[in-house]
């Protein structure tokens, strides 16, 4: 199993180049960021996690330069994002930033993306809250043949174009990681049927995650597609939760860090970083 770290980097935090060099040197296998385009000053949409909405989401950076700033002082750690709002952007854009991104870094990126939860924020890009999760899948889907194809075309409901050129192409074969977010009712076939991972929702535990695993290998199964892989997050430092995970299968579990100034971001990646030695021996 990797160890990763998710941080919302803003303005006011640490750097993107000294969190991501700090996170190589420390042993983790990826950092991956959010996406909030902006917040709308008029928001009706109640906040998931309950409660206001915290600052580091009105000042989050954009999470294609976060990581191409991420990749240009790293060599081998991940990137991805978790997730791209790509129900809110242009596929045709999209796909050559990502695939920039993925030539720039060597194959590195892993491409998080989610239809998203903030109404206000997906009218104002002009995208429809109620036809959201189609446009996604189209979006997704357009991408793919994008990022596959010498000429790439798509003809759907939302999703329309002729024959295109664009480059790059991925360096990644057949192309980066797709991993959807959420954690809906009809996610996990969703995952199936258009993505090749899991970004399953920040801190589900273990014994929440074991069934909707179960129930996505069955899907998977039923499909005749292979097994997506699952992304995990937690915002606790127990080594034996780190070890549950694992003993489920479990591909990757991000660690969060908390949007701060570099001396306690990197304080707590500290303490992060004591826990890869066991779990590390846990796995063997």
């Amino acid at each position: 199993m990797q160890i990763g770290t998710f941080s919302s980097m803003t303005d006011e935090t640490i750097d993107p180049t000294g969190l991501a060099r700090a996170v190589e040197e420390r042993g983790f296998e990826s950092l991956f960021v959010p996406e909030h385009t902006h917040i709308p000053a008029s928001r009706e949409t109640p906040y998931e996690g309950g409660g206001e909405l915290p600052r580091e989401y009105y000042r989050v950076l954009d999470p294609v330069s976060t990581l191409a700033a991420a990749a240009a002082v790293t060599t081998t750690l991940r990137l991805g994002t978790a997730v791209s709002l790509a129900a809110q952007h242009d596929p045709i854009v999209l796909a050559k930033q990502v695939a920039t991104l993925d030539h720039l870094s060597g194959g590195r990126i892993e491409f998080g993306a989610g239809a998203g939860w903030n109404r206000e924020e997906m009218r104002n890009h002009g995208t429809d809250p109620r036809t959201r999760v189609r446009l996604l899948r189209e979006r997704l889907l357009a991408i793919r043949e994008i990022w596959t194809r010498e000429q790439a075309e798509f003809h759907g409901e939302f999703v329309d174009f002729d024959p295109i050129f664009s480059w790059p192409k991925p360096v990644q074969r057949p192309h980066p990681p797709i991993l959807l977010g959420g954690g809906g009712p009809t996610t996990l076939a969703r995952v199936v049927d258009h993505a090749d991972g899991w970004l399953a929702p920040f801190g589900l535990s273990p014994g929440d995650l074991a069934p909707r695993m179960r129930s996505l290998r069955e899907l998977a199964g039923d499909a005749g597609r292979p097994e997506p892989t699952v992304t995990a997050t937690t915002f606790g430092e127990d080594p034996a939760e780190l070890a549950e995970f694992a003993d489920l299968g479990v591909h990757r579990v991000l660690l969060f860090l908390p949007a701060e100034e570099s001396a306690q971001v990197l304080r707590r990646l500290d303490r992060l970083a004591k826990l890869l030695p066991e779990v590390a021996s846990a796995a063997v």
